[in-house]
């Protein structure tokens, strides 16, 4: 593993753990010559995970893209960049999970709504306004209602 520093390829393993529910292994290395560290990710390369876009062209699943969409959405709130990380590994888990091998944005969009809805509310409206595509303010002020409405129902 080349350090991403100094570039050395001599580096050694601190310390190793799983990640992400057990989908990928967290190794924190050591270059051997500017002793600088850094962390890397070790996962399984699974079958390509196809989402279809709204227009019907085809794309890879790509888990950077939703992180950065979410990323999005939780700009400025007080949510921990790992915890969004692993949010995006959650969603992505979950689509292979329940056996997607071609799976429409929209629905993946879905997924992302339902893990932020739980997180954060704000984040969660960011994200719905453009999955949704609200037309107008009173479907954007629905949306808030039923939000409300979950939240008192869960107290």
């Amino acid at each position: 593993m080349f350090c991403p520093f100094c570039e050395n390829q001599d580096t050694k393993v601190v310390d190793s753990r799983l990640s992400d529910d057990g989908a990928a292994v967290r190794r924190r290395r050591e270059c051997v010559v500017c002793k600088r560290r850094f962390t890397t990710y070790e996962r399984c390369e699974g079958l390509p995970l196809i989402v279809i876009k709204q227009d019907g062209r085809k794309v890879n699943f790509d888990r950077q893209k939703l992180l950065r969409g979410v990323l999005i959405a939780c700009k400025k709130r007080p949510i921990p960049y790992e915890r969004l990380e692993a949010l995006s590994c959650h969603v992505e888990q979950e689509l292979r999970g329940r056996g997607f091998k071609e799976v429409p944005s929209k629905v993946v969009g879905e997924y992302v709504m339902d893990a932020l809805r739980e997180l954060d509310d704000v984040a969660y409206m960011r994200y719905a306004s453009i999955c949704k595509n609200f037309k107008d303010i009173s479907s954007f002020s629905a949306e808030i209602r039923a939000l409300e409405k979950r939240e008192n129902s869960s107290l």
